[in-house]
């Protein structure tokens, strides 16, 4: 391998060294890809065309889509091209670019999962009050906040991350810059102020998680009272893909970055890599579309080519 200590960039290990598995690699990666990027705009679309859709919940998914479809779209290209041309060579400002994109996207994810949850919580625990408490005004704002909180979570970890003395060839056992595998290459208790920042990030993260658990606990609770099966099954089909999103994305994302550092990089870490990286963004635009008849109403007049009201 060859000695990268010298150069302004980094190597990217990536899954394998073997060339038949870098092109099944970079197929599954663009075939996912391509999946992930059209559920995404289809719901994107949908949201937009369909007035019946222009409530806070569907504004709100709308941008989880666009953040999904701009969280994935900045790991997974970049690996695709580096397997197909048997490079995993990535710049300085490449890497610092993709660090504050997917600490700004992630962050961004986190805060807009923990907006629709409380939504949730409004429609179904304050329904006479709904309209007042999420009308228009209020959701522009709330998503103009998460927005700029990912981009500051963003931007400090890239500015203390990239500030910090590398020692030793710059290898990362990643398909992309991670942060945890970019420390690794830090110089022995040189990563104070990164640690401080991850400290603020990961106690911000779990204020979300409580604050969504909350709000669960208190939508199951009315749920519960609700008298007929089928209002507990219409509540039900709106909160229940909500909920598998957040577990999933918040369990694969708490795992990677809370479990204690090892020195080399096995094929579990890289697989769990892919469950918040690359599956969420996948998978949110068919979870979200499965029990919901108003999502589903609407795929299929785009399908038909009918008209929207």
């Amino acid at each position: 391998m060859a000695n990268l200590t010298s150069v302004s960039g980094f190597l990217l290990m990536g899954f394998s060294a073997d060339r038949k598995l870098q092109i099944l690699h970079a197929l599954l990666f663009l075939v996912t890809y391509l999946l992930a990027l059209t559920g995404n705009l289809l719901i994107i679309t949908i949201t937009t065309l369909d007035h019946r859709l222009h409530s806070p919940m569907y504004y709100f998914l709308k941008h989880l889509s666009l953040l999904d479809l701009c969280f994935i779209s900045v790991t997974v290209p970049q690996s695709i091209a580096n397997s197909l041309m048997n490079n995993g060579y990535i710049s300085l400002g490449q890497c610092i670019l993709q660090v504050f994109f997917f600490i700004a996207l992630a962050s961004s994810e986190v805060a807009i999962l923990t907006v629709m949850s409380y939504d949730r919580y409004v429609a179904i625990c304050q329904p006479l009050q709904y309209e007042t408490i999420m009308d228009p005004c209020a959701c522009r704002h709330a998503v103009i906040a998460v927005w700029v909180a990912g981009g500051l979570s963003g931007l400090m970890h890239a500015a203390v991350n990239f500030s910090i003395p590398l020692c030793g060839e710059r290898v990362i056992h990643q398909f992309f810059c991670d942060v945890p595998q970019v420390l690794k290459l830090a110089c022995s208790y040189e990563f104070i102020n990164e640690i401080a920042v991850a400290a603020f990030t990961t106690s911000t993260a779990f204020i979300c998680l409580i604050s969504i658990v909350l709000s669960y606990i208190r939508i199951f609770s009315a749920v519960l009272r609700i008298p007929s099966a089928e209002g507990r099954t219409k509540v039900f089909s709106t909160c229940l893909p909500h909920l598998f999103v957040v577990t999933f994305f918040l369990s694969a994302a708490g795992f990677e970055f809370l479990r204690p550092p090892s020195e080399s990089q096995s094929a579990m870490d890289l697989m769990f890599s892919i469950f918040y990286t690359v599956i969420p963004p996948t998978l949110n635009p068919v979870i979200y579309s499965l029990r919901n008849e108003a999502m589903k109403a609407a795929l299929r007049k785009i399908l038909s080519k009918e008209e929207f009201p």
